[in-house]
């Protein structure tokens, strides 16, 4: 029990080194965080604009009600803060310079230090992006983003941060592959984009893309966090209490969580070192 606790504090201290020091870099660049306190309620608006006339004088579309699709992309807006990810696109590029060499020499998992600094990254994102938003989305457009089940609501969001990064450093992995993989991951960033809720709520495809979305990791990283913060859960005619859609979605984190390890031993073995 005490080599466990030992490990896990070492684990620990590691974890929290890495986030400062990534949080020290990233924070030479806030200005660049910065910008999304502009362009994340300029988005909003749009989106505000374009519902506030689909709804028109009705109360509720396919099942929603306007001041629940406003509190949806509040809430969508603010979660991508908080589960932003670059390790794909960091991942590629060190296993196509060949600096992922240094990593695979040292005594840490690179999907360990890879997290750390997201965590630093993103705490970086809370402080100059999400609040100043928040902030914005309550008192400028009114939107009631106070979730009616807080403890759901959070658990959710961490499982989306989570379901972020695995997936992401999934699709990094194919540099292992393909070395220039950009392809692949611009790809992957559209079907995201378009497949988490980020554009449309999910419940608004058709009934068989929605029966398809159900069983992909997508709908885990925003649109499963957006709506527990609305207080309900509906898609492909499935509707479920907060609890059961938070336990699918952690029984989702963990099935990828297993699977990126897979692929990482697999990825491993085809590493040759190009360009270092």
């Amino acid at each position: 029990m005490k080599t466990f606790f030992n490990f896990i504090s070492h684990k620990l201290r590691i974890l929290k080194a890495v986030a400062f020091v990534t949080y020290k870099e990233w924070s030479a660049y806030r200005t660049h965080s910065m910008v999304s306190i502009f362009i994340g309620p300029v988005y909003f608006f749009v989106q505000y604009c374009i519902w506030k006339a689909l709804y028109g004088d009705s109360q509720t579309l396919n099942g929603m009600q306007f001041s629940s699709m406003m509190t949806y992309f509040g809430a969508n807006a603010l979660i991508g803060y908080l589960t932003m990810d670059f390790a794909d696109w960091n991942l590629q590029m060190l296993v196509r310079t060949g600096k992922f060499l240094t990593f695979a020499l040292r005594p840490i998992h690179h999907r360990f230090f890879a997290f750390s600094q997201k965590i630093g990254h993103r705490f970086l994102g809370l402080v100059f992006e999400f609040i100043p938003c928040y902030i914005l989305f309550t008192l400028l457009f009114k939107v009631n983003l106070v979730p009616p089940e807080p403890l759901w609501a959070v658990l959710s969001i961490v499982l989306g941060f989570l379901m972020t990064f695995y997936v992401n450093y999934c699709i990094g992995l194919t540099a292992f592959f393909f070395v220039r993989a950009e392809g692949v991951r611009q790809v992957f960033q559209l079907m995201l984009t378009i497949c988490s809720g980020g554009l449309l709520p999910l419940s608004f495809f058709p009934t068989v893309i929605q029966k398809l979305l159900f069983f992909l990791p997508f709908q885990y990283i925003l649109y499963v966090p957006s709506m527990v913060c609305t207080g309900s859960y509906n898609l492909a005619g499935i509707s479920m209490g907060l609890p059961q859609i938070v336990g699918i979605q952690a029984i989702a984190v963990i099935l990828t969580a297993l699977f990126s390890e897979l692929l990482y031993r697999l990825s491993i073995k085809r590493f040759t070192g190009v360009g270092a």
